[in-house]
């Protein structure tokens, strides 16, 4: 295995285990993700993205197959071991309470301070070192309400850089963003990983933007998933197998996708 590699599957079969049988909704999967690499997943609505994120995450069980975190077995793993490997950020609505920005920040040092809260030197530097790194210093004072969806989105970006993990997965991270927003925030992710050399995962609908800007990618289709550099998928007409519309296909010349 690579010495660069923080995470891979390996023939992995993803999907829901039900009394009647399995629901299996893509198989034979093997992924690598590398330290200081902006990967993205992309695929039609309903393909099952984030079942595959949830599996990496060790949320959820594979239905067949195997997923290392620096070559051990995730399932191996106890809730607070992952929580130092791996952090998540989710699209979903955060519960409602009165916190901050910067306490919704300093949460990310949970896995260290054993919930108790009291935090050290080296927990306070790498929480600034997360508000600098995401330049949201002019908003750690307001509560968490306050501030807009994109902003939003930088601090929940911040909270997994305090949580400082090789690994930082996110789950479209750009849903409900206008297009000022989707652009910034796709930059910062990039400027993260590489500055970091943490491996940065996340699901997308801007597909277009992915192709500009991801170091790899990851597609899935009904009928296959591969991982691979932007430029290798366009050369491989792989793109055009994404969307079953004749009005819709990709121009390889421009590097995006036309409608008819």
């Amino acid at each position: 295995m690579n010495s660069d590699t923080i995470l891979s599957a390996v023939n992995l079969s993803i999907g829901y285990h039900s009394k009647g049988g399995n629901l299996c909704i893509a198989e034979n999967l093997n992924l690598n993700l590398q330290k200081g690499k902006l990967i993205t997943l992309v695929g039609a609505n309903g393909i099952g993205k984030s079942t595959l994120l949830r599996t990496l995450c060790g949320i959820q069980k594979p239905l067949e197959g195997k997923v290392f975190l620096n070559e051990n077995e995730i399932s191996t793993y106890s809730s607070s071991q992952l929580a130092q490997q791996l952090s998540l950020v989710l699209t979903e609505k955060l519960p409602p309470s009165n916190l901050t920005v910067f306490e919704l920040i300093a949460l990310g040092r949970q896995p260290y301070t054993n919930w108790i809260g009291k935090q050290t030197e080296k927990d306070s530097a790498k929480i600034n070192e997360a508000i600098e790194l995401t330049q949201i210093v002019h908003l750690t004072q307001k509560k968490h309400y306050e501030i807009s969806d994109g902003q939003l989105q930088k601090v929940l970006i911040a909270r997994a850089l305090a949580q400082d993990t090789p690994l930082i997965i996110l789950d479209e991270p750009t849903t409900h963003l206008d297009l000022l927003h989707k652009v910034s925030v796709f930059k910062l992710l990039k400027k993260l990983a590489h500055e970091t050399k943490k491996c940065i995962l996340f699901s997308t609908h801007d597909i277009d933007m992915a192709i500009q800007l991801s170091d790899e990618m990851i597609i899935m289709t009904s009928e296959v998933v591969l991982q691979d550099q932007p430029c290798n998928f366009i050369s491989k007409g792989i793109f055009n197998t994404l969307f079953k519309d004749e009005h819709i296909f990709f121009d390889e010349e421009k590097g995006k996708f036309v409608i008819s």
